[in-house]
């Protein structure tokens, strides 16, 4: 399998948002949180207060993993600044059609940040037309794929 069959395997599965779970380290002190997240440009993006726990992680160590239903992502997260002040604002008009309530309740706060991650490594967990279990682990430096069959 290619690089890019393999991402747009992932690219479905996540389609254009979802719920993810986030995992933060910093000074041997693991956490984890839900945050609602977008995909656009190769990358997920989330907002948060700048002023909560896991932003202040994110500062002293960008290393992050995220799951969702399947789909492992390992990353490197970086604060973009005010969410109003991304350039175009694709992410509050995306966050707006697909997470309307939090974005009515939330998005006027002057403390709402974006945080972009850019995936390093993810393991996608899937199945074949025979219902056998799979796994890709999709290098996004190497741009390479590796497809380990699990059922046989």
């Amino acid at each position: 399998m290619k690089f890019n069959e393999a991402k747009k395997i992932m690219d479905e599965k996540l389609g254009e948002w979802k719920i993810m779970a986030l995992a933060s380290c910093a000074d041997n002190y693991p956490m984890v949180r839900n945050v609602s997240c977008l995909f656009y440009n190769d990358r997920i993006y989330f907002k948060t207060d700048k002023n909560f726990r896991k932003t202040q992680q994110l500062y002293v160590n960008p290393r992050v993993a995220m799951c969702w239903n399947g789909v492992q992502v390992e990353g490197v997260a970086t604060v973009k600044g005010l969410v109003v002040d991304e350039e175009g604002r694709t992410f509050e008009t995306l966050y707006k059609k697909y997470l309307w309530q939090s974005y009515n309740a939330y998005s006027h706060v002057d403390t709402e940040i974006l945080i972009e991650v850019e995936p390093k490594f993810v393991e996608v967990w899937d199945e074949d037309e025979n219902r056998k279990a799979f796994q890709l682990f999709i290098d996004f430096d190497a741009q390479s794929v590796e497809r380990r069959q699990y059922d046989e």
